[in-house]
């Protein structure tokens, strides 16, 4: 049986990083932005420990917020280092997405 949660791996931690360099953002708006591109099933037991160890890599800061109403939010933004990474992760993708595409589109060949 295939295992999704090895090729989401290092996928999600690309995509949260592309998520907040548009703007800063808590964890429960990158978990809808995740969810609404195709992360159905991530839950926040996958998404905070990612948070806390981008964090840990110095790729992401994070800072409190007044909320509107409510708790003080979390939120989150790029580092240098965060943007470099991400960079580097967006030009491996690419190359790597587009070779898988290619191995896929191959037929089977006919005996």
């Amino acid at each position: 049986m295939f295992d999704r949660a090895q090729l989401r791996k290092g996928t999600l931690e690309g995509c949260i990083l592309k998520i907040i360099s548009r703007e800063a953002a808590y964890g429960y708006a990158i978990a809808v932005t995740l969810r609404e591109s195709g992360f159905d099933d991530l839950t926040e037991g996958t998404l905070y420990p990612l948070l806390l160890r981008l964090e840990r890599k110095g790729l992401i800061t994070a800072e409190y917020r007044a909320g509107s109403g409510g708790p003080s939010r979390k939120y989150y933004r790029l580092t240098p280092d965060g943007e470099q990474y991400l960079a580097e992760f967006t030009a491996a993708w690419q190359t790597t997405g587009a070779a898988v595409n290619r191995i896929m589109r191959i037929r089977r060949a006919e005996p």
